[in-house]
């Protein structure tokens, strides 16, 4: 048998300014803080329908060079949504919070882009279901994203599966 991971679990990210940052992913993510762990300048958050211990780690480095762009690492984290009505709304938050940075569509997703106030990019996107892919099934595409058009077509539908509403975890069952 082979053996491979299932998903992304989480992603930690280096920061100049830990509060800052986690003050970001809070506000704007709606995360939670799970542990803010001063002897390593960390902070552990975890997104509130998540039933993962911690969807994001930061690491507090002190301030950089500036936001880099397009070099050896990581270029972006994507979150993904239940319903194109969210992926409006966090568009609209992304806004607000002056992070938005663009949107396109992927064929079977949809994306708007961001940035944290490091400059770390990410995605925040949803995921047609999957009987409508198409002919993006296996195409990796970027075009013009028109979301009033997505959301008229799929309000409401739900595709990121099992979403948890109770962070309660079911009774331990007893071994023999």
């Amino acid at each position: 048998m082979t053996v491979s991971p299932v998903r992304l679990n989480h992603a930690v990210l280096f920061v100049a300014d830990l509060d800052r940052s986690a003050r970001f992913y809070t506000e704007v993510f709606g995360m939670e803080l799970v542990s803010h762990e001063e002897p390593l300048n960390a902070a552990f958050l975890r997104l509130p329908r998540s039933g993962n211990h911690h969807d994001l780690g930061l690491f507090g480095i002190g301030p950089a060079d500036g936001p880099r762009r397009r070099g050896i690492g990581l270029y972006h984290l994507a979150w993904q949504l239940d319903t194109v009505d969210e992926l409006v709304e966090f568009r609209q938050r992304l806004t607000a919070a002056g992070a938005y940075t663009g949107e396109s569509s992927h064929g079977a997703t949809k994306s708007v882009y961001g940035a944290d106030p490091d400059g770390n990019e990410f995605e925040i996107m949803w995921m047609l279901p999957r009987a409508a892919w198409g002919p993006h099934a296996d195409a990796a595409i970027v075009e013009r994203l028109d979301l009033a058009a997505e959301l008229a077509r799929w309000s409401g539908v739900r595709t990121a599966g099992r979403i948890v509403t109770d962070p309660t975890p079911p009774a331990a069952t007893e071994q023999p």
